[in-house]
């Protein structure tokens, strides 16, 4: 299902970004303090922050492939996590 929607993203909490599987995203860390975001093959939430990549505020990504954002895995869920909580911005088809 597509989305296009700010998430509240609560503290120290893997929290998904991803409606559903999909192969394409678009994502903006919204808040004052960096997230970390991870792709994982499934719905199931990570269990560590291996792999994942560091976004700071104001930072994102513009319709990036899962491929291209992951290369090791085959991702088709995003997940998010931030320390402090967070608001961030996602869209995808």
């Amino acid at each position: 299902m597509a989305r296009n929607t700010d998430i509240l993203l609560p503290t120290a909490t893997w929290t998904q970004l991803t409606d559903a599987d999909v192969t394409s995203i678009t994502f903006q860390n919204k808040s004052g303090d960096y997230i970390l975001v991870k792709g994982t093959v499934g719905a199931s939430a990570p269990s560590d922050d291996d792999g994942a990549v560091r976004y700071n505020p104001g930072q994102g990504e513009r319709n990036v492939s899962l491929s291209d954002l992951f290369p090791g895995v085959a991702a088709t869920r995003v997940y998010a996590y931030a320390p402090n909580g967070a608001e961030v911005m996602v869209s995808h088809a």
